[in-house]
């Protein structure tokens, strides 16, 4: 095959998607992926692999090089590891028969189709199901994907009517979240008048938190209107055993931090200072914290990270200046933890990055 005639640097030099498109490295592909996503039990390995010895022995193959296509050269089949490889399963389970073009996702493990369609929008989807009939109506496959996009919505805890459907609610999901990255609040009310949601400050929390296909800039913006939700959803976050620079970098991935000094920021550190003090009783106790000294390293923790990240600032502040700088303002906080603060704003990055 040209993939394996192919030398070393044209691979290197090659994208991963040409490889892909080609025959021969597509097969290779789905193979690795195969390997990768799909473990079966043993005895289920060995079952497998006797059946396909089956059929490879009626075929008179020796199990050795198999066929290539249209009387061609004979092709090495696939390494094997850990258990039969996906292409020698799909082969198996169509009876030895050797298909050509696209697979059928219908052949394909569960867990393996899920995740190709996972990639897919609700438009593509929708032709997908076109495409493969069963899968589109397959309302496991679509509770599945509501679920690992919208993690948490009121529906999903109440009794669901005769006829209620999967598909439907994606598609609902979909177009409501396209409405909250315009206009937040239309987009809340969309949720709410298809009875996706309820109007109650956990019930939002819980939504947001859980959701991936939020836009930040819309979702700061509602969550400045909505105090009361964001005091849900600073609850929703568990700091235990978290070094301070870590659990504020996990905060501000999910409530991302205005982009100007203000009120609203002032607002964010305060809560989740007070979060994080609750969260780590016994190092706020061994370490002699406080939530206005949690507040002020948090201060601290945001200048030094855009002292150190921008480019605009020439002169960095060095590990001393930081930790004078850090004492005058908390008297409690040891040395050796303001330094450990720097250390991890110096290697890891910007806390509100």
């Amino acid at each position: 095959m040209k993939c394996q005639r192919d030398s070393f640097e044209s691979r290197e030099t090659e994208s991963p998607a040409v490889r892909v498109r080609r025959p021969g490295c597509q097969r290779n592909y789905l193979t690795q992926m195969g390997q990768a996503l799909w473990r079966l039990p043993p005895r289920q390995q060995q079952q497998l692999q006797e059946e396909l010895a089956e059929h490879l022995a009626d075929r008179g193959e020796g199990g050795r090089r198999e066929p290539g296509r249209d009387g061609g050269p004979p092709r090495r089949a696939p390494p094997h590891c850990h258990g039969p490889d996906i292409y020698h399963l799909l082969r198996t389970r169509i009876g030895g028969k050797e298909r050509h073009g696209f697979i059928d996702l219908e052949m394909l493990p569960p867990e393996l189709g899920i995740t190709i369609l996972s990639y897919l929008n609700a438009t593509d989807l929708c032709l997908a199901g076109c495409v493969w009939q069963d899968l589109g109506n397959d309302e496991y496959l679509w509770q599945g994907l509501c679920k690992s996009t919208w993690g948490h919505c009121s529906i999903y805890n109440r009794r669901l009517p005769a006829g209620f459907s999967y598909r439907r609610l994606y598609l609902q999901l979909d177009e409501g979240s396209l409405t909250f990255n315009a206009n937040p609040q239309e987009g809340i009310s969309y949720f709410m008048s298809k009875g996706i949601l309820v109007d109650h400050p956990t019930e939002l929390a819980k939504f947001i938190f859980y959701t991936r296909r939020l836009n930040w800039k819309m979702l700061r913006i509602y969550l400045d209107e909505r105090r009361d939700v964001l005091d849900e959803l600073v609850t929703l976050h568990n700091f235990s055993n978290q070094f301070l620079p870590n659990a504020l970098r996990d905060f501000f991935r999910h409530i991302h931090a205005p982009e100007e000094r203000g009120e609203y920021l002032e607002t964010l550190i305060t809560k989740f200072s007070h979060r994080f003090c609750a969260c780590n009783p016994v190092l706020v106790r061994d370490l002699g914290l406080s939530p206005d000294a949690v507040y002020v390293l948090c201060y601290s923790l945001i200048l030094l990270s855009i002292d150190l990240t921008s480019p605009h600032v020439k002169n960095k502040m060095s590990k001393r200046e930081f930790i004078r700088n850090t004492r005058r303002a908390a008297h409690n906080v040891s040395d050796d933890f303001v330094g450990h603060l720097y250390d991890n704003i110096y290697l890891i990055g910007h806390v509100a990055a």
